[in-house]
């Protein structure tokens, strides 16, 4: 898969990132190393443990994380989640983490079609 294909695929706007990152090369070499970010795993593991502080700094990674390398969807619901959780608010953070699992899926098994 192209790195273009890769990002229509997830919802993303190359040019956009491409225009920031300066090359497809860049691009690709990125967003292949999110394959070996751990901030999604620590959120989920903080929300399963009410543990609202880490939960907060890996949404808060996560959500940096997906704007610098323009993964918009995620970025999106990352972002919601990271606001609700500064908050220090737990109730509804499952059903936005679901949100957070959907779009972190599409990215990574877009990702891994780089490979």
């Amino acid at each position: 898969m192209e790195v273009r294909a890769c990002y229509e695929e997830m919802g993303s706007n190359f040019d956009e990132v491409l225009s920031r990152l300066g090359s497809e090369q860049m691009v690709q070499r990125f967003a292949i190393r999110f394959l070996n970010d751990k901030s999604y795993e620590t959120l989920e593991a903080a929300l399963k443990e009410k543990d609202v502080d880490s939960a907060f700094r890996a949404a808060h990674t996560l959500k940096g994380v997906c704007v610098n390398l323009g993964f918009d969807k995620l970025y999106e619901v990352s972002s919601a989640l990271t606001e609700k959780l500064r908050a220090k608010e737990l109730d509804g953070t499952d059903v936005m983490f679901e949100k957070v699992k959907e779009q972190y899926d599409i990215t990574v098994n877009a990702i891994r079609k780089l490979q």
